[in-house]
């Protein structure tokens, strides 16, 4: 559904991206991990068209979609850390977003119900504390209903019962078809969603495996003691 070729991105000396080559099938959750600074969030702004590399192409169902802007409707975005105008109301900011995506014609709000976001319509988004904006956040990225997720960090800043909302809803919507990548750094969270893991390591690919393959290359039970091995082999 997304292929990535050749993809090369750099910030002055710092080459944040090295000639990185994926591709991404529908129906599937990928996780994308690798320590700070590796080119995780840059592969998604890439994708997102929020950054433009330097060289290489990003495909989406066989076409480029570099300098193209119409493809975006296709996919939700939930960021890390959503920056919204302080001194909005939480319905004036989904109304805005509905507004901005009226050639939606069916909305899913499942997420707004299950986080009881109407309990708090009247409040300002400045003084929501950051796990009410994440799920503000999480609910505006599946609300239009799109093929893609990309979803940053997504339980970060959840208590508990929220994360499994949003879990649930995730594996919900690849029985959907849908593809979902997810950069995390929780591995056992990783290991309740995803197929496939892909870890980047200073701006390249170190693997790109499904969750059973590395299980069964390491001889491990725990994704985390899985990867662990892998990298401390590799070194």
């Amino acid at each position: 559904m997304i292929a990535i070729e050749n993809l090369c991105k750099s910030y002055g000396k710092l080459q944040v991206l090295k000639n990185i080559s994926v591709r991404f099938e529908a129906g599937k959750v990928i996780s994308i991990i690798g320590p700070n600074g590796a080119g995780k969030t840059t592969v998604s702004k890439c994708i997102l068209g929020m950054v433009l590399p330097d060289s290489g192409d990003i495909k989406m169902k066989g076409e480029s979609v570099l300098n193209k802007y119409a493809y975006r409707s296709q996919i939700g975005y939930m960021p890390q850390i959503g920056r919204y105008p302080e001194n909005m109301k939480v319905r004036q900011v989904i109304g805005m977003v509905r507004d901005i995506r009226k050639d939606v014609s069916a909305v899913d709000e499942e997420l707004i119900g299950l986080y009881r976001l109407e309990d708090i319509y009247d409040k300002r988004m400045g003084a929501l504390s950051g796990g009410t904006k994440q799920k503000v956040s999480a609910a505006l990225a599946f609300m239009f209903n799109p093929r893609v997720l990309i979803l940053d960090e997504p339980t970060a800043g959840l208590d508990p019962i929220s994360a499994e909302i949003l879990k649930c809803k995730i594996l919900k919507e690849r029985k959907k078809g849908k593809l979902i990548l997810i950069t995390s750094h929780i591995m056992s969270e990783v290991e309740e969603v995803a197929d496939e893991v892909m870890c980047l390591v200073d701006g390249s690919v170190k693997f790109y495996e499904t969750i059973a393959s590395l299980k069964k290359q390491t001889n491990e039970e725990r994704l985390s003691k899985a990867i662990a091995k892998i990298m401390n082999e590799e070194d």
